[in-house]
């Protein structure tokens, strides 16, 4: 979350998180896509610096959080199946 403050990484976040949820096809409430958004740019930002890809700024964050909230949806449904 460098460059950016914390309510830009909320409203990112719910953006990121909504736009997963619709990609995804889940049916998840506002607060959820905050949180699949912020929790997802963290995940996706570890993940793809483990390959060396950085990421920063607005739109920067907003693709790590659409990756990584997918990522998440996609955990939840494998281990609730």
């Amino acid at each position: 979350m460098e460059g950016i403050g914390w309510i830009a990484a909320i409203v990112i976040g719910g953006i990121a998180g909504w736009l997963a949820k619709q990609f995804m096809n889940t049916n998840t409430g506002l607060l959820m896509n905050i949180v699949l958004g912020i929790v997802g740019a963290a995940v996706a930002s570890a993940l793809l610096g483990v390959f060396g890809i950085s990421s920063g700024g607005w739109i920067g964050y907003l693709i790590a959080g659409f990756i990584g909230a997918c990522i998440l949806i996609a955990i939840v449904r494998a281990v609730s199946r």
